[in-house]
């Protein structure tokens, strides 16, 4: 591979597409990368990585404001891990709460089905809870 790739390649190679590499290069987690004479964006294979760890972490649902702390201290050869570890701990924990919430969501979803006849008739005790009603 002869280094450095366009946009188009380093999009390839990363898995991300040529709008999030602009987006993630405006976000500031990539930094401002070479252009040749014609303006064309020029990627490094160390940019390159780094677009792959924002994809592996977007994967893993870390917000964008997460990535940026995330990519700081991947770059930061003096890092603790422990500041690592609090960030992804953070976000199970953020992770687990959605699940606690969508597991209620679902029961309520699954109740309100079991209520309902599915028949000609109007009444509908979904419809009721959406509006407010008794179930």
């Amino acid at each position: 591979m002869a280094w450095p790739v366009n946009i188009g390649e380093a999009a390839r190679l990363s898995g991300v597409s040529a709008k999030m590499v602009r987006h993630y290069e405006g976000l500031g987690l990539l930094p401002k990368v070479g252009r040749t004479d014609a303006g064309y964006r020029q990627y490094s294979e160390a940019e390159v990585h780094t677009l792959r760890f924002i994809k592996r972490s977007r994967d893993l649902g870390f917000s964008m404001a997460e990535i940026g702390e995330l990519v700081s201290l991947w770059q930061n050869r003096r890092r603790a891990s422990a500041s690592v570890r609090r960030v992804a701990q953070r976000h199970a924990d953020e992770l687990g709460a959605r699940i606690v919430a969508m597991e209620e969501m679902l029961k309520t979803l699954h109740h309100l089905i079991h209520c309902c006849q599915g028949d000609e008739r109007p009444d509908c005790p979904i419809l009721e809870d959406l509006a407010g009603g008794p179930a």
